[in-house]
């Protein structure tokens, strides 16, 4: 199929991205800034609304989520130009909340995930009416994304397990809703959502939040730069298209999803020139922690052990004890700066980073879910019991939205949270529903475990972490730099609203995602106050960017 990008003609694979087409044809500038930067992919999953282009003369759509579904036009979004109404609710008088239609399932699940999918199906499976929202244009969530593009390489082992799953699913009569983004969430059971066309609420009887969580921020000069992506979003480009990022390759980070990545670039052809590990080199001090991974999860230690060889073998660089500091334009391309054990500069067509994660908590937050900081993974944990029971009555939460645990202690977790909702229903388990409740207990515990001694091998050496220089850009979206949010301090900001106030910090389209957290560490460092619960800025309706003509509109008007 042909699509058309500011008169240029693009062979596309129907059911990819726009972000894959465009990616594979070297484009990777999408948009220009009100200050004239450009700016490409970068998340790849709808977060940071970077990607955004125009469709079809349809302004800031998200080339992340845009299906290649038909001949269109595409062309970049710049700036300064406020787009005319247009769709269902243009013209017509405004509504009102009586309008919108309401449904009552007995369970919500807010995520299609490994978590939400294996909660949705325990719930139905001890008799409960289950609904899913998810924003994605397939379930699947990161972890099990399935291939979307026609005419690609048949799946891997890790496709197929997410296809059973999700036919599991659709095979018990769980309704699933995908391109259902949930903006809102009221107390004390009562969700705001919107699919393509509408608005409308959803009342359960019990809901179970399955979010997951996005990649964290490392602002650095140069982090805002097309070329410049999440480790996630490269992989989205491989794992739903089977399109490479670019041809020459820099990973950077902190954990073993970086050498994943490696391991699917390198089977696509892409020359990855290293994998810059934060964390120190595994040696023999890590024997006890091999230990426990290996008594724990030994195929899960098979495959690291794999992925090492195979990028050994491609002849991929593997840096410990360093980290990113800068990227700057370079002969058509990037050149990546990192320190630490090692120095040294690297020419590439795109740098990728994964640094960790920041969990998805909005939803709960907003719901008045009890939270704690944790200093060590430096981000907040929802309170909850060993079946992902929250402080508010009928809210469960699991997998990444909640605590730092990985798609196999959330899957096993989503299991234990939807018996545990259809109980809290009157449903009685079957003899096998008690069987498997067991067996999802055990797993969870058992590949915490392996997290925690995992965890352990890859504890970043916080030495490392770069100190932003003064034009470092902080807030992505309103392009505010850490220079400004300094001033602010000595011109006597202390609080993040009072910050947001004088520099307009969190106040784009990606709602403070990056900033947020990025603004708690720097304040806690310039100010010596600890991060807690109350920290940073607080949920705001709507969560999620919403348009105004989805917003007016009824679902189904």
């Amino acid at each position: 199929m042909k699509i058309e990008f500011e008169g240029e003609a693009l062979e596309a694979c129907p059911g990819e991205s726009l972000a894959a087409t465009l990616t594979a044809h070297g484009i990777r500038s999408f948009r220009t800034t009100e200050r004239g930067a450009e700016r490409g992919v970068f998340c790849g999953m709808g977060v940071c609304q970077d990607c955004l282009v125009e469709v079809d003369g349809k302004p800031n759509q998200r080339a992340c989520t845009v299906k290649v579904d038909r001949p269109m036009k595409v062309r970049r979004e710049g700036s300064g130009r406020a787009p005319a109404a247009s769709g269902p609710a243009a013209g017509r008088p405004p509504i009102t909340i009586e309008e919108i239609p309401v449904e009552r399932p007995q369970v919500l699940v807010v995520g299609a995930g490994p978590g939400g999918l294996a909660a949705a199906y325990a719930a139905r499976l001890a008799g409960a009416e289950v609904l899913v929202l998810d924003e994605g244009s397939a379930p699947g969530g990161q972890y099990f994304k399935q291939c979307s593009a026609a005419g690609v390489a048949p799946p891997d082992a890790q496709h197929q397990e997410g296809r059973r799953l999700i036919d599991d699913v659709l095979g018990s009569g769980v309704t699933v809703r995908s391109n259902a983004s949930v903006w809102g969430a009221f107390r004390p059971l009562e969700f705001a959502a919107t699919k393509p066309g509408g608005s409308f609420l959803v009342q359960p009887e019990q809901a179970i939040i399955a979010t997951g969580a996005f990649d964290r921020g490392w602002p650095v000069p140069g982090w805002t730069l097309p070329g410049v992506m999440t480790t996630g979003a490269a992989q989205t480009l491989w794992r739903t298209a089977r399109r490479l990022p670019g041809k020459r390759v820099l990973i950077a980070g902190n954990g073993p999803l970086n050498l994943q990545l490696a391991v699917e670039l390198v089977a696509g052809g892409a020359d990855v020139v290293a994998v810059v590990e934060a964390a120190p080199a595994m040696g023999v001090r890590r024997v006890r922690e091999i230990a426990a991974m290996l008594a724990n999860a030994p195929r899960l230690v098979a495959d690291g052990v794999r992925y090492l060889s195979t990028c050994r073998r491609a002849g991929v660089r593997l840096i410990n004890g360093s980290v990113l500091t800068s990227v700057v334009p370079h002969s058509g391309g990037l050149r990546a700066t990192i320190a630490g054990r090692e120095t040294a500069s690297f020419d590439v067509d795109v740098v990728c980073l994964g640094y960790g994660f920041h969990p998805s908590n909005e939803l709960l937050r907003a719901l008045g879910c009890e939270h704690a900081f944790d200093p060590e993974q430096r981000r907040l944990v929802t309170v909850r019991d060993t079946r992902g029971k929250t402080s508010v009555d009928g809210v469960w939460a699991l997998g990444d939205c909640t605590t730092l645990g990985g798609a196999r202690v959330g899957q096993a977790e989503g299991t234990l949270a939807g018996f545990a909702a259809a109980r809290a229903l009157g449903c009685a388990l079957s003899a096998e529903a008690v069987r498997l409740e067991a067996q999802a207990a055990a797993d969870a515990a058992r590949h915490r475990r392996f997290q925690r001694a995992l965890w352990r091998m890859y504890r970043m050496d916080e030495s490392l972490r770069v100190r932003p220089t003064g034009d470092t850009v902080m807030c992505r979206c309103e392009e505010v730099t850490y220079g400004q949010v300094e001033a602010a301090l000595a011109e006597g900001a202390t609080s993040p609203s009072e910050i947001k106030q004088e520099t307009r910090l969190g106040m784009g389209r990606c709602q403070a995602r990056y900033c947020g957290p990025a603004l708690e560490t720097f304040l806690a460092e310039q100010t010596g106050r600890s991060q807690d619960e109350t920290s940073g800025f607080a949920p705001r309706v709507p969560v999620k960017p919403v348009s105004v003509g989805d917003l007016s509109n009824p679902a189904g008007a």
